[in-house]
């Protein structure tokens, strides 16, 4: 029987409660688990970049409300004010949660899983039970890191990035390096695997699923995308989870990976005195996994961004091959640039040399989508809907965060403005102003497919505008301040002369974010509250081409009535394929105009 017969045979959905929507093997119910465990994430990280900004504009004041609630705990003192030794931990918490437990669950668990099966004209993922699997080791893993809060000595301190020897010593040393720091890489760990296996499953899929019809040519970019993002999820996350076993047996089982011999602490005795470990091995192994990660973010953005573009500039994707190309070219050169985190360490000028030459490289596939993206909208009809705006937004300002990405990868440039506020709005830039813009473009994209309703657009016109405003104003600021030498992981800045007149750019920058926090909330009550009162949706509301379209909202169980045949690529707007159907023509409907009734 060969794998399209297979698909035919449509099995019955699933009827208790516990089998539709805890331990469901349906990749949707899977998809829109990792969306609501991410939304919760968002808002822990969140309330925590909240509670940054307020020490940062503040220093030492009580925040209201929250500070009165939490007071004597680990981050506030018993005025509720920020504990200077508290303000690492919630840095560190923030980075986590936002990279690990929000934006990498939303573009690959959710989307992923909601988008290639549909998209390749599947019934589901290649490996249902091993998908699953993947959220509820993800799920754990969240449990885990959030319980880090509830420890004695607070969660990890060590930064988003755990160098050791922050955190390979004990808590004595750092605050959080104990359980906190444990419970940290356990859930890193955990989190790696499901990675890992999703990343198998989306590539089993993606290549030996696909429709009929469909070749590679055919594939949309979004799922190019996840296919690149695959590549990587699977072959550098292990690199991942090999070193947080390594630090985890150094914390736990008396190792000297990464402690060197005689390190020790001040009146203490000493910490290892026998060991010979490197902390720089860590660093190495950390972002082998960790650039190619940035990556992980940004990509799936980008094939996003590429579908709503050609979809309401109405236009064929301009230079499919070229995007198809950089996408690929991005991996192979993501793969060989992790030392630009790294010229601080002292490395070998030829070695740094090296690095920044590939680092300026990777600049050119990037390049290539911006002018691509920027060709489709020259001359074409554009629809300035909710989810095209934040398509636009994305573009605009993936440009800013790249531009600045180029000169920093010049190592005399970078040894000015390392661990500055400077990285922060370049690195905010991208994966924010990137990500989550494409984010929340494609969910009001595809709530329809998921939910079968559409989002208020007026309240999603005023989430857009509030959240360009608030974020441009957040983080543009970042690099005045970076320049004048701010420093990140600094609690109190206005303690140091030279940057004390800077402190009213502070305050303008916390209360920006604080807009661009409250907008998210906007964002979250129209999401939730459309689920059961939006406008119910027709089959096609964007009048799209891909596959996902010719099928009923929400999706049924099976997907599809029948396996589709692809007759066409995915972007083939205003062209004389429409075959008198307007200005866009369905992927599945036949050259002689009788295509699928929903496609109509």
């Amino acid at each position: 029987m060969s794998a399209y017969e297979h698909a035919e045979h449509i099995h019955a959905p699933p009827t208790t409660f516990f089998y539709k929507y805890v331990w469901s093997t349906d990749h949707k119910v899977i998809a829109k688990q990792y969306l609501f465990t991410a939304f919760f994430f968002l808002a822990l990280g969140g309330l925590l970049a909240m509670v940054i900004r307020w020490q940062l504009a503040y220093p030492f004041e009580p925040l209201p409300l929250i500070g009165s609630l939490l007071k004597n705990t680990f981050v506030f003192d018993s005025a509720g004010s920020v504990r200077p030794e508290g303000f690492n931990q919630l840095v560190t918490m923030h980075g986590t949660i936002m990279i690990f437990f929000v934006i990498i669950p939303i573009l690959v668990g959710a989307f992923g899983n909601f988008l290639i099966p549909l998209h390749v004209g599947a019934r589901d993922v290649a490996f249902p039970i091993l998908n699953a699997l993947s959220y509820w080791l993800f799920l754990p893993a969240g449990v885990i890191l959030f319980a880090s809060f509830f420890v004695h000595e607070g969660p990890a301190a060590a930064g988003w990035t755990a160098y050791p020897p922050l955190s390979d010593l004990g808590p004595a040393a750092t605050p959080g390096s104990g359980t906190g720091q444990v419970l940290w890489l356990v859930a890193i760990f955990l989190l790696g695997f499901s990675s890992i296996l999703g990343g198998l499953n989306f590539l089993t899929t993606i290549i030996k699923m696909r429709a009929p019809g469909l070749t590679w040519s055919r594939l949309p970019l979004v799922t190019w995308a996840q296919f690149v993002t695959a590549i990587f999820q699977t072959l550098a996350t292990p690199v991942l989870a090999s070193a947080t076993v390594m630090l985890l047996s150094d914390k736990l089982l008396g190792t000297s990976l990464f402690l060197p011999a005689g390190i020790h602490l001040t009146g203490d005795e000493p910490v290892a005195a026998t060991g010979g470990g490197h902390p720089l091995l860590w660093q190495h192994i950390f972002w082998f996994y960790s650039h190619p990660a940035v990556y992980i973010l940004i990509l799936p953005g980008m094939g996003i961004a590429s579908d709503l573009i050609a979809t309401f500039a109405r236009k064929p994707i301009f230079g499919y091959t070229a995007m198809v190309t950089s996408l690929v070219g991005i991996m192979g050169l993501g793969f060989i640039v992790w030392g630009h985190h790294m010229f601080m360490s002292g490395m070998s000028p030829a070695v740094g040399m090296a690095f920044m030459t590939s680092t300026m490289l990777i600049a050119l596939p990037s390049g290539v989508k911006v002018f691509n993206w920027l060709g489709t909208l020259w001359n074409s009809s554009i629809r300035f809907t909710v989810p095209m705006l934040h398509a636009l937004s994305f573009v605009a300002l993936f440009i800013i965060g790249g531009l600045s990405g180029i000169y920093m990868a010049a190592t005399p440039v970078d040894i000015f403005i390392h661990d500055t506020y400077y990285i922060v709005a370049h690195f905010h830039y991208v994966v924010f102003g990137g990500t989550l813009f494409a984010v929340f473009g494609g969910l009001t994209f595809w709530f329809p497919k998921m939910f079968g309703r559409e989002m208020n657009r007026k309240w999603g016109f005023v989430h857009w505008l509030l959240t360009f405003v608030g974020f441009n104003a957040a983080f543009f600021p970042m690099h005045f301040l970076g320049e004048a030498g701010h420093m990140r992981r600094i609690s109190t800045p206005t303690e140091y002369d030279f940057l004390g007149h800077l402190q009213p750019m502070n305050e303008w920058i916390s209360w920006s974010a604080f807009l661009l926090g409250a907008a998210q909330l906007i964002f979250l009550v129209n999401f939730f509250g459309s689920m059961g009162k939006g406008r119910k949706s027709e089959a096609n509301p964007w009048k799209s081409n891909t596959l996902e379209w010719s099928t009923a909202s929400p999706v049924p169980f099976h997907n599809f009535d029948r396996i589709p045949t692809v007759y066409r690529g995915p972007y083939e707007y205003s062209s004389s394929a429409a075959d008198g159907r307007g200005d866009w023509a369905p992927q599945d409907a036949p050259p002689d105009g009788r295509g699928h009734p929903a496609a109509h």
